[in-house]
């Protein structure tokens, strides 16, 4: 084969494959309308401006229930009370309250709170997302706390339920003395 005849078939393989290259190119462009238009039909990846977006449809706006907050310790020498004592909420809205909680002696001690609600149906029907209830609390002496319950009540709570209480009793963890004091046989 001449020299001439294989740089006329190196140009026709050169351009072929620059040929291939723009197309893939090309098509790599036309897939991300492609890609969003079957992403819109089949609900997917939901790729819509913000305005469209849905609203929130779970805050039940047409009614209120009053939340009652009560605290209460059993023999203990803590202080516990909540911040506000009672607040009107929509069922389905994030609610956050604060309770304060301070140890009144000197020694350190471990409480862990059980909460009740009233009436009883209610408990079904409030999630709670964060409490101090879901874990023990230990307070050195004179130690005072902050601490947040983070809930929602459910929109299917009864609507002739129009006031919820919560209460928490702390109790002293019993044991937590001896489990947290030094070992008298390794000193």
């Amino acid at each position: 084969m001449a020299a001439g005849a294989h740089k006329a078939e190196n140009r026709r393989l050169l351009l072929r494959l620059a040929l291939a290259a723009v197309g893939m190119f090309g098509f790599g462009f036309a897939l991300v309308p492609f890609y969003k238009t079957i992403c819109e039909v089949a609900g997917l990846n939901r790729l819509v401006d913000k305005a469209d977006a849905p609203k929130n449809t779970q805050v039940d706006l047409s009614r209120t229930v009053t939340m009652e907050f009560d605290a209460n310790t059993h023999a203990m020498p803590w202080r516990f009370r909540p911040l506000k004592n009672a607040l009107e909420v929509h069922p389905g809205q994030l609610v956050r309250v604060e309770y304060e909680l301070e140890n009144a002696t000197d020694k350190p001690i471990i409480g862990q709170a059980i909460p009740s609600y009233g009436p009883q149906i209610a408990a079904q029907y409030l999630k709670k997302l964060d409490c101090f209830c879901f874990s023990q609390q230990k307070l050195a002496g004179g130690e005072k706390k902050v601490m947040p319950v983070v809930f929602v009540i459910d929109p299917a709570l009864p609507a002739d339920v129009r006031t919820v209480t919560l209460s928490y009793t702390f109790f002293e963890v019993e044991g937590a003395k001896a489990a947290s004091a030094p070992d008298a046989k390794r000193g």
